[in-house]
């Protein structure tokens, strides 16, 4: 488990930094209103995931998933209900390029590909940490992290 000063100092900007750039693909302003921090941004990193489910969605500016010609991430269900995607690309993040955004935010473009039962034997920041910080387009992109994520 993180403790609270391991989250806040290295993972609070990696949420604050997703929140508001996963639903149509980064880029511009986030909206920040709903980011987490403190006990929450704590709970959430060490809540215990039971389903996680591989989706892709279209490059931005694109209408269709073709091979690597997507975007992928992992969409994950807490034992409350809430869904959270985990997902990395160039510049999503601060500390980390993997990121966490609440899953109400997604766009109606992903589509699920693989899903897997993990009965709480892993936590968020288990997700996090196998997506990777670093991002690389040919050497560590969001479909070899999200890939990575559904192996642990």
């Amino acid at each position: 488990m993180f403790s609270s000063n391991m989250l806040l100092s290295a993972l609070t900007l990696t949420l604050l930094a997703a929140v508001g750039e996963s639903s149509i693909g980064g880029g511009g302003t986030p909206n920040r209103n709903y980011d987490l921090s403190g006990p929450a941004l704590t709970r959430l990193y060490n809540s215990p995931v039971y389903k996680a489910e591989r989706m892709k969605r279209p490059l931005e500016g694109t209408s269709f998933v073709l091979g690597p010609l997507s975007h992928s991430g992992v969409r994950v269900t807490l034992r409350d209900g809430t869904r959270w995607l985990i997902h990395k690309g160039g510049n999503y993040g601060i500390s980390s390029q993997t990121v966490v955004t609440d899953a109400r935010h997604m766009s109606p473009g992903w589509t699920i590909v693989k899903t897997a039962d993990f009965e709480g034997r892993k936590t968020v920041s288990d997700f996090v940490a196998a997506g990777g910080s670093d991002y690389s387009l040919i050497f560590d992109n969001c479909h070899m992290g999200s890939n990575r994520m559904m192996k642990q």
